[in-house]
């Protein structure tokens, strides 16, 4: 008997030396199958793809299939003796069936009133020979209007589609959804809080111009005022006031300007005008807190007028 198990001991090593080669050619086997029925997996998409709304995208059901082509290789027994294009087939659908009900949020019930008010309406319509009325649909599926009034509502409700969705009413009208759901007279987020920045800044480098040339920034831009109206009120000519309306734009563009700099990275001031200069820019940017600036205000001015104010800041000094 010591002599028979000493037989036995080689033959079971061998057998699980076998093991991994038989292995290794079940993997190769598998590489193979799903390589040669690849466009299995575009076969079965479009089989199962008219039963998914338009929404759905297509390339992901071929990924998903794709992976249930992977799957059906690795599980393929081909001694039970069925064909793998079926047993594949089937993979194919599941693993596209799974990886729709995963990524939709909306309850399968949903759905399934979905599908049969979709089946009711084209069973009417086929019948009538035109669309019909939401009374006449309400009647076929035995519920009221207002029931069908909210069922319609949550199917509506559960319908997700991508910004990038088409929905121009021709093939030549390459309209998304983002190009309906932006307004275009909306600012994106960040350009508000720029622009409410800029605002304040250009708020209080009019409050620390001097005072005459403040007067004239307020009377010209905000208040529309002309010049007759401000040299007469300041007692000075008309070439006065335009000369200091330059040089009012000339210093709120320089005090704006440098509240875009780091403070390490600006010049010093050298001589009396660079210095004077200088106290302006600092002042501005000490003038209200960080916080406060991107704050939207109660009462602000009118857009319109910090918008010509601010043009003319881009041309002054021109």
């Amino acid at each position: 008997m010591g002599a028979a198990l000493t037989e036995d001991r080689p033959t079971r090593n061998t057998e699980r030396t076998l093991v991994p080669n038989r292995r290794s050619a079940s993997s190769r086997d598998a590489s193979r199958l799903v390589e040669e029925h690849l466009d299995l997996v575009n076969h079965v998409v479009f089989q199962v793809a008219v039963h998914f709304p338009r929404h759905v995208d297509r390339d992901e059901l071929a990924r998903a299939g794709a992976l249930g082509l992977v799957e059906a290789a690795r599980r393929y027994d081909e001694a039970r003796g069925v064909p793998f294009n079926r047993f594949a087939a089937q993979r194919i659908r599941g693993a596209i069936i799974d990886a729709v009900r995963s990524a939709d949020w909306a309850p399968r019930s949903v759905r399934t009133l979905a599908r049969r008010l979709d089946a009711t309406e084209q069973r009417l319509a086929a019948q009538l020979g035109r669309i019909p009325s939401i009374g006449e649909t309400a009647e076929a599926l035995g519920m009221s209007r207002d029931e069908l009034d909210r069922l319609r509502d949550r199917i509506f409700r559960s319908v997700v589609l991508a910004f990038e969705h088409l929905v121009g009413d021709t093939e030549d009208e390459e309209l998304t959804l983002i190009d309906v759901l932006a307004d275009p007279d909306e600012r994106e987020p960040a350009e508000e809080l720029e622009q409410r920045e800029l605002h304040a800044y250009l708020r209080d480098a009019i409050a620390l111009l001097p005072e005459r040339h403040r007067v004239i920034v307020l009377g010209y831009f905000i208040e529309d005022r002309t010049s007759e109206e401000l040299a007469r009120f300041l007692g000075v000519t008309e070439s006065r006031v335009s000369q200091m309306r330059t040089e009012a734009l000339g210093m709120l563009k320089m005090g704006i300007e440098a509240q875009y700099v780091p403070v390490e990275d600006r010049e010093a001031p050298d001589g009396l005008v660079a210095r004077r200069r200088a106290r302006y820019v600092d002042a501005i940017g000490a003038a209200t807190a960080p916080t406060d600036r991107i704050t939207e205000r109660d009462h602000p001015e009118s857009d319109t007028a910090f918008v010509d104010l601010v043009q003319s800041l881009v041309g002054a000094g021109g």
